[in-house]
């Protein structure tokens, strides 16, 4: 049964001077050229909110954690100052660098001549099993696995003995010099068994003693490879924790997470004949809760429901939700404007969040003939749209996200900038902010050089050209500046923080 949203739910989203930035991760220096493999690609919070981990185009993944404060709290003594304290850490989560690892590297498809990006498209959090993290990631072609553990390494040091003091004492200053705190006698019994017990050698008034450094160790556990022809673009993890889905531009596959050798094709939209296809896959999620029922996104705006209790394969019997009349007078590009480039189930279960390139809507399960709302995000450049297809801006694909408790939500746009909205406000205005270290800069403008292009992601390009000439000139007078977009972001499970990416800047933006 789908469970609806109480009241509460309902409530609304604090004003924009409320809206705070909290930290910044990779902030580029002032003239400083921002390359490319360090553009932030993918982020993702895990269930509790604790562990944020980001993917670059450089092929890396980037693990914080939520510190709790610790550095405020051990400075403080009095009960009033620690509650003070606890109230701000449970509202505005810090978090901090822990670990990173290189999750991809640049490989080449000698068969098809094909350069394959090492770019981290996406990034997944699993279940967190004897406190071990393990995580997903996937370029275009190839999932992998990761662990992620605490580790407890072994360090040879030599200790200089023949100095007048006992070796009791060269051990406490070797480990006080290690740990930045002064030594204490209360440790010399310790360090007296840890002595006898690490000394490995003695040569010449000189001791080599094992010192044992606590370490974050990130190792491959499974790679789910050689499953698609085409750019992967999904993966969602099952409410059972044990299955999870990729899907590309034509074909959705199940995965087991112990099994790497085989899947299941789930979802197939590849025509007998290529030249018949008119739309492709754009994204995919399975429900929270129900693990037999997943949605996925097309380039024709359409979102499809599916239950993989009633067929094998699914794309036969999905329910498909669609809204006709959303994207004005039909023209050129209205397909193309109509396209989704993310959507997400919110956590009631029953409504599906989806952005397309103009808006941000809201879905009811129950309701398939259109959203229940609309919000608007880029209609101010519908004039524009001659300019942003000749530059490929009108390609670009946002990400959206919800609160964790409520209907909440966000996307971005250009500029860098943030749109954050709330249902049931009676507006739908919402509230902007600027991501950035400094705000409310003047912004220049300009606009884009086209990127390089590869399998079926841009496919619309290739129907929309063909018999058409170019629809108009390339202006430079634009109200944003299409060179800064925040295209990826996340909001944290239990709190109102986001995390979003402008370039390689990770910002955490808290209210």
């Amino acid at each position: 049964m789908i469970t609806s949203l109480s009241s509460d739910s309902y409530s609304s989203l604090p004003p924009t001077s409320e809206w705070k930035l909290s930290q910044v991760f990779g902030d580029k220096l002032p003239g400083e050229d921002v390359q490319n493999i360090d553009i932030i690609s993918a982020i993702e919070f895990d269930k509790s909110g604790n562990y944020l981990a980001v993917g670059d185009r450089g092929g890396r993944v980037v693990i914080f954690e939520d510190n709790g404060d610790k550095n405020d709290l051990l400075g403080c003594t009095s009960r009033k100052e620690l509650e003070r304290l606890d109230s701000v850490v449970s509202k505005h989560p810090k978090f901090q660098y822990k670990t990173e690892f290189q999750s991809h590297e640049p490989e080449f498809d000698y068969l098809k001549s094909i350069e394959i990006e090492e770019k981290i498209n996406k990034v997944r959090w699993c279940a967190t099993p004897n406190g071990s993290l393990f995580v997903l990631s996937s370029n275009d072609k190839t999932i992998k696995l990761w662990k992620v553990k605490e580790h407890k390494g072994k360090k040879v040091k030599e200790i200089d003995t023949s100095q007048p003091i006992s070796s009791e004492n060269s051990l406490l200053a070797e480990k006080s010099y290690e740990n930045g705190q002064k030594p204490s006698s209360d440790h010399s019994l310790e360090w007296t068994e840890y002595m006898e017990n690490g000394i490995q050698s003695s040569n010449g008034g000189h001791n080599k003693v094992s010192c044992f450094t606590d370490s974050t160790v990130a190792r491959c556990q499974k790679v789910y490879a050689h499953a698609h022809e085409f750019n992967v673009n999904s993966i969602s993890l099952n409410s059972d924790w044990e299955t999870f889905l990729s899907g590309d531009d034509l074909r959705i596959n199940l995965w087991n997470l112990e099994v790497n050798n085989q899947c299941f094709n789930i979802v197939d939209m590849k025509p007998t004949n290529m030249e018949d296809l008119i739309e492709v896959i754009t994204s995919a999620e399975f429900h929270p809760f129900h693990c037999n029922l997943l949605a996925y996104s097309s380039s024709r705006g359409f979102l499809r429901l599916v239950d993989m209790r009633q067929s094998a394969l699914c794309d036969h019997s999905a329910r498909i939700l669609k809204d006709e009349g959303s994207h004005g007078p039909k023209s050129f590009f209205t397909e193309i404007i109509a396209s989704i480039t993310d959507m997400k189930f919110a956590n009631d279960g029953r409504h599906i969040l989806s952005r397309d390139y103009m808006n941000l809507k809201l879905w009811d399960m129950h309701m398939d003939a259109s959203p229940i709302a609309t919000f608007k995000i880029h209609e101010n450049l519908r004039p524009k749209l001659c300019e942003l297809y000749n530059n490929d801006a009108i390609f670009d694909k946002f990400d959206c996200c919800l609160a964790g408790d409520r209907l909440n939500f966000a996307t971005g746009t250009y500029s860098n900038l943030l749109r954050v909205f709330s249902y049931g406000t009676g507006g739908d205005e919402g509230v902007t902010i600027e991501a950035s270290k400094n705000p409310n800069r003047k912004p220049h403008f300009q606009t884009t050089t086209r990127p390089r292009r590869s399998s079926l992601s841009s496919l619309s390009r290739g129907f929309y050209r063909h018999g058409h000439d170019k629809p108009g000139t390339v202006s430079n007078e634009f109200s944003y500046d299409f060179n800064s977009k925040l295209l990826h972001l996340a909001w944290h499970p239990t709190t109102n923080l986001i995390a979003c990416a402008a370039g390689n800047s990770l910002l955490l933006h808290y209210a």
